[in-house]
């Protein structure tokens, strides 16, 4: 079974600055994902701007299939080196998984990543060489479910330098700091924010650099199947009840008709839950072998509001409530796909209008492309 990248990120700006430094930049091949990390020169709008540079030249080579010589060598004649300084205006660090498990790791001028197995950071084998006058650390290695990449940049390794810790929080004792979370941090995002959140603190509220912590965690794709609406022509019943089972993983019905279809199909009882009524929603209910049953365009919506919060403030959606459970459990998965019927509502739109128009089809898309911004992999198919 190939294997699925979960990746997140944490930005911290130094006191006094709107815009961080550093920039992350993540894309999504057909076989891999690519992750590229960039400390700008400075702090600010400045460094922001160079690190962003960095991050989406390096993304789209890579992405494209360039090899890491011609981006390096790209990079070295779009940002050139300080002549005061002497430093490069950009650092950078480079992630490529595979789907097969196969990892490779490209560094230069940035902190060692931290590579996390079995609950403890292991040492990874490194090859230097010099690319176009720079020299990059260059790791090949293979990874599993399980284990987990931490990126992070000066600003994580040198946290409360001269003040809380006089020299700084140092590389051994972040990697310490991740043996002892790696069991109760169970997604990227707690990770990430956590280490950002140390920093802070040991900063003492007043970042002293720009702090950036991106956190790749890799396991097996947790799958969600989403029948939405029912299928325009009734001979196509059967057929949507057999894609909804015949998927792995967890299992979503939303809409009244058709969580009757599904039920009728299966040869199987509906029992409303009660408990997850609320002032604004219906409650939710039960089939057996189904993990949620909702109902439709009301709950959807909602659902989608709720991600939108929750993608602008980094909270998981706690609620009993049915379009709080369809939110959690969207975000907890890797792999969506949705089952979307054609059948028009009269009840919600004027059913002249073309299909694409429906409210339905709306709301589906808008969530479809919340959780693609996310990185996940969705996947709409029409009946």
């Amino acid at each position: 079974m190939s294997i699925f990248v979960e990746v997140e990120y944490s930005n911290l700006p130094k006191a006094g600055e709107e815009l961080c430094g550093d920039s992350v930049e993540v894309a999504r091949t057909e076989d891999s994902v690519i992750v590229v990390m960039a400390d700008g020169l400075g702090s600010g709008v400045k460094a922001n701007i160079l690190s962003t540079l960095t991050t989406k030249i390096a993304a789209s080579m890579l992405k494209g299939g360039l090899e890491l010589d011609e981006v390096v060598e790209t990079l070295s004649h779009t940002l050139p080196v300080c002549q005061v300084r002497k430093l490069a205006y950009s650092t950078f660090s480079i992630v490529q998984v595979f789907n097969s498990g196969d990892a490779y790791l490209a560094e230069f001028d940035n902190p060692p990543a931290f590579f996390i197995k079995d609950g403890k950071v292991r040492d990874l084998p490194s090859n230097a060489r010099v690319i176009a006058g720079r020299t990059v650390r260059e790791y090949r290695f293979t990874v599993s479910s399980g284990d987990s990449i931490v990126l992070a940049s000066d600003g994580v390794i040198h946290a409360g330098v001269g003040g809380v810790l006089n020299l700084g929080w140092q590389w051994a004792n972040v990697a310490e700091y991740l043996e002892g979370i790696a069991g109760r941090c169970q997604d990227a995002q707690s990770v990430a924010r956590r280490l950002t959140r140390v920093c802070y603190h040991l900063y003492a509220g007043h970042p002293g650099d720009d702090a950036t912590a991106v956190v790749l965690k890799v396991r097996y794709p947790r799958t969600l199947t989403a029948v939405v609406g029912p299928p325009r022509n009734r001979e196509d019943d059967p057929r949507v009840a057999r894609e909804l089972m015949k998927e792995s993983g967890k299992k979503v019905v939303c809409g009244g008709t058709t969580s009757l279809l599904i039920a009728r199909e299966l040869g199987r009882t509906i029992d409303v839950n009660l408990d997850t009524m609320s002032p604004d929603l219906p409650p939710s209910g039960r089939i057996a072998g189904i993990d949620l049953v909702t109902e439709g365009i009301i709950t959807l919506s909602r659902a989608r509001d709720i991600l939108e919060e929750a993608g602008n403030s980094g909270i998981t959606p706690r609620g009993n409530d049915g379009a709080s459970a369809l939110a959690r459990m969207l975000l907890e998965s890797d792999r969506i796909r949705f089952i979307v019927g054609r059948a028009i509502n009269p009840a919600h739109q004027n059913p002249r209008l073309p299909v694409s128009l429906s409210l339905k089809m709306q709301v589906v898309s808008d969530i479809a492309r919340m959780l693609e911004r996310r990185g996940k992999q969705v996947q709409t198919i029409y009946f």
